[in-house]
């Protein structure tokens, strides 16, 4: 049973981020909202929650989820190794629309998908998302919608698409900016664009100087 809660409502939030919690702790999805677009997430680290998920989008192992935290500590005991440039853009740019590309933490036990020993963190720029976060730790979450759909702004419209495969829906009004977060590779001497998003190349660049795209 699906269950709806609005996060404008401040009882209807409190048991809404309640409910959400305890549903990713049993391996189950929810929707949020974030600074982006809506998100379906689950926990990290159960890997049948993360395997239901990608099932939920219609999506391979092929094309594993990023990972939100809560905190910049969580974020540091995911990585690896963040890079010469890593705490730098952390500092300048979380929480908000960067998500980064590091090299795992090897002794992590989760299965993400076909990660090639990598993880893609981000700190989203949204109360609702923090705060479940901060209960859950750290939640495999990609876009509430189907493959190749587009991208769900509204509750409703991650609910039209993936329905029942959630349990939770935590409804935070229409997103107010659709642009998808900038995604940039640390894992390489020279810092590499993977997509573009709300953070400007120009903008990173006063960070770390050069970096490198396709075009």
């Amino acid at each position: 049973m699906v269950r709806r809660y609005d996060c404008a409502d401040p009882d209807q939030k409190a048991a809404g981020l309640t409910d959400a919690a305890s549903a990713v702790r049993k391996g189950e999805l929810v929707v949020l909202p974030t600074d982006t677009v809506y998100g379906i997430g689950a926990d990290a680290f159960t890997p049948a929650a993360v395997s239901a998920l990608l099932d939920a989008k219609g999506r391979g192992r092929d094309m594993p989820p990023p990972v939100l935290v809560g905190t910049v500590r969580a974020a540091n005991a995911l990585a690896e190794d963040l890079g010469p440039y890593g705490q730098d853009l952390i500092d300048a740019f979380w929480p908000g629309p960067l998500t980064l590309v590091c090299k795992a933490n090897r002794a992590l036990s989760w299965d993400l998908g076909d990660t090639k020993g990598t993880v893609a963190l981000r700190m989203p720029l949204h109360p609702v998302a923090l705060d479940l976060l901060k209960e859950t730790g750290p939640m495999a979450v990609s876009s509430a919608n189907r493959s190749g759909a587009p991208a769900a702004t509204t509750a409703q419209n991650a609910e039209e698409q993936l329905g029942e495969s959630v349990a939770v829906y935590l409804d935070g009004g229409p997103c107010a900016d659709d642009t998808p977060s900038t995604i940039l590779d640390l894992t390489t001497a020279v810092p590499r664009l993977l997509r573009k998003g709300a953070i400007s190349v120009e903008k990173l660049r006063g960070i770390v100087g050069y970096i490198a795209t396709d075009d």
